[in-house]
């Protein structure tokens, strides 16, 4: 091989190795921050409509417009030291007899849905996103580092983590499938031995919050890109 066909063969092994490395450092090790779903027109009306059935009153979350008309109406609320509400829930709440008669007590969200409620209505959508596959829900979270940490000081740290939702045996089966740290999967044993144990089964028996949860849902379902939650009376 000739002089010059070395240099250009070092020359492209390091371009390669550079762009490698600054792949690995912006996707791995400091990652930027994730890009905030938008939902379209008829997507927001669809999540609105099931966000009031949950929420007649209009005091829960909602996206697009009716989000931020709610934000700008808390602000105004809020300038004279009051406490802040929305003006248009605060039209609609009338009092009326409690009654559950024709509820609805199944509830369903897509994985657009869910990242977009994260969207408007908390300051995590660029440090956190939500994935659902068949019985799993899967996120990924960007942690910022105390700048006062050693060496990762100010940086920001990505973890994935997935966790299995399903239901069989007549309740709900909540699992951690893992937790990843920069690509890397933790040891089991860092996690206090809770992968692929059914959290349900194994603390549901006292009488504490997975023995309420499991008592409360009459099913669950993950699907490719849909959760679905039906609820006991």
């Amino acid at each position: 091989m000739g002089w010059g066909k070395l240099l250009l063969l070092i020359l492209l092994v390091v371009v390669l190795t550079a762009g490698a490395t600054v792949w690995v450092m912006t996707h791995y090790v400091f990652p930027r921050e994730f890009k905030p779903v938008q939902l379209s027109a008829r997507e927001e009306v669809a999540l609105n409509q099931k966000l009031d059935r949950l929420d007649p009153a209009g005091h829960g979350p909602r996206v697009g417009p009716a989000a931020e008309k709610a934000t700008e109406a808390e602000k105004v609320a809020g300038s004279d030291g009051t406490k802040a509400e929305s003006a248009e829930g605060a039209a609609r709440l009338e009092p009326e007899r409690y009654s559950e008669a024709g509820a609805k007590r199944e509830v369903s969200f897509s994985t657009r849905e869910l990242n977009a409620l994260l969207a408007s209505n908390t300051d995590m959508a660029q440090r956190l996103a939500i994935d659902l596959s068949q019985d799993m829900a899967s996120v990924k979270l960007l942690v910022p580092v105390d700048p006062e940490f050693p060496v990762l000081g100010g940086k920001t740290i990505k973890l994935n983590a997935g966790l299995e939702l399903r239901y069989a045996g007549n309740k709900p089966v909540v699992a951690l499938t893992g937790v990843s740290l920069w690509g890397v999967p933790i040891p089991n044993a860092w996690l206090g031995g809770l992968k692929h144990v059914d959290l349900v089964g194994e603390f549901g028996g006292d009488q504490g919050f997975w023995s309420a949860f499991a008592a409360g849902i009459e099913h669950i379902s993950v699907t490719d890109g849909q959760l679905t939650i039906k609820l006991k009376e």
